[in-house]
């Protein structure tokens, strides 16, 4: 089950949460630092002795204060047009996180929209990345039971639903 999810992703009920993290793992602004503070200073030393996480890859740690299972940081691209792979690096996220809950025996997971604030990466075309990654993953392996794209406000989470509308329609 794919759903969409208007809140905060520290306060879902899933077994794992995906922050959208930079690449040195040390926490900042938006969905990173939401995370961060809500996890508790535990967080940031295990991201320190993680050293980095290169755009595209995932690593994991504890939730500590987040009452979920695990944390996959997963480092997205900057948006610069497009043409220097973007697109690659931020599929390459998704697929990354969607097969370590796999490898660790996860059912649910949620992801923020990753690379859309600081970075600017196009709401639009972020949203059709994701939302296509984790139904090619579902269709093929079909390893979580639950998946849940968290947004922060009504615009980004009425873009999910009209691409999950526009996918099943294909």
């Amino acid at each position: 089950m794919i759903k969409v999810h208007l809140g905060d992703i520290t306060r879902l009920h899933v077994d794992v949460i995906v922050n959208a993290a930079n690449s040195r793992l040390q926490g900042g602004g938006g969905v990173d630092g939401a995370v961060h503070r809500a996890a508790g200073p535990t967080l940031q030393e295990a991201c320190r002795k993680l050293g980095a996480c290169p755009v595209g890859e995932v690593r994991a740690t504890g939730a500590y204060s987040i009452p979920v299972k695990r944390i996959y940081h997963t480092a997205g691209p900057v948006w610069r047009g497009g043409n220097l792979g973007e697109p690659e690096l931020l599929s390459s996220c998704y697929r990354q996180c969607l097969a370590l809950a796999r490898r660790e025996n996860m059912r649910s997971i949620a992801f923020p929209a990753i690379s859309c604030g600081v970075y600017d990466y196009p709401p639009e075309l972020a949203v059709e990345v994701a939302v296509e990654q984790v139904q090619q993953y579902q269709e093929r392996e079909g390893a979580l039971q639950q998946v849940i794209f968290c947004c922060l406000n009504e615009q980004m989470a009425d873009l999910y639903l009209a691409q999950l509308e526009a996918y099943i329609r294909r």
